[in-house]
């Protein structure tokens, strides 16, 4: 499956089909596109909203589908009380609205069960959008390849995808989970409860069979710089490590 380049993806009206709330802040919207693309795990669409008077405000939104869940692309989307587009989707949009949309863009940040493996995802907060799509890849493409995904969130109830990301944990397929709350004491007994660091890089790759081909970080400028350092500290060559920066 290749993905359309984005100097050849316009702008285009897509309708939301479904919304469900994930998280106290964040929330998932599907939408259809009128003209149905292929995306790669990893990439991500953007979104316009024009006012009355012709004001607009576009966003950037990782794609958390998987490219082969169908035609419908879902958008996790977290409240930012200062926002221009989140307050719009979580006070306003319903089911039947049509918005703005332009996409599949981004072509670094993308993984292919063709790649191989064992990967390392590294994702905070809303972060994790990204890298659950590669998660969903592997999974519907029932691919063997070995992954970590270490995620971190303030408390327990800020874990996106949660049910989804322990229920595929607990098939023990070659898929290991590694939460760490940062605000809150550890819910199970191999997770943490501090910031990602290099030792908990160290004991998330030992749970793969061997070190990781492949390492994708993705997070706020802050995490990233920081999750990106453990992973160095943790001896992960700089060569193989991709990073997907947002926000402050």
């Amino acid at each position: 499956m290749s993905a359309e380049p984005s100097s050849q993806s316009p702008w285009q009206a897509a309708t939301i089909t479904r919304i469900e709330k994930r998280t106290p802040r964040v929330t998932s919207f599907w939408f259809k596109p009128s003209r149905p693309f292929a995306h790669l795990a990893g990439q991500h669409v953007d979104i316009r909203l024009t006012a009355p008077d012709g004001y607009q405000a576009r966003r950037s939104y990782s794609i958390a589908s998987a490219p082969d869940a169908g035609a419908a692309v879902e958008l996790a989307i977290e409240r930012l009380d200062d926002g221009e587009v989140s307050p719009f989707f979580h006070d306003v949009a319903a089911v039947g609205d049509e918005i703005e949309l332009r996409g599949p863009l981004g072509g670094h940040f993308i993984w292919e069960d063709s790649d191989g493996g064992p990967i390392l995802l590294v994702g905070g907060g809303s972060g994790v959008v990204p890298l659950m799509a590669m998660v969903r890849h592997r999974t519907l493409r029932n691919a063997a390849v070995p992954v970590a995904l270490v995620f971190s969130a303030r408390v327990w109830d800020e874990v996106i995808f949660r049910d989804e990301l322990i229920g595929l944990d607990d098939r023990l397929d070659g898929f290991n989970l590694v939460l760490t709350l940062t605000r809150e004491p550890a819910r199970r007994p191999a997770d943490y409860s501090r910031r990602v660091d290099a030792r908990m890089i160290v004991q998330a790759i030992e749970r793969l069979p061997k070190a990781p081909r492949l390492a994708y970080v993705c997070g706020s400028n802050a995490f990233v710089s920081a999750a990106a350092q453990a992973l160095i500290d943790a001896e992960v060559p700089a060569g193989i490590i991709r990073t997907e920066r947002y926000g402050v």
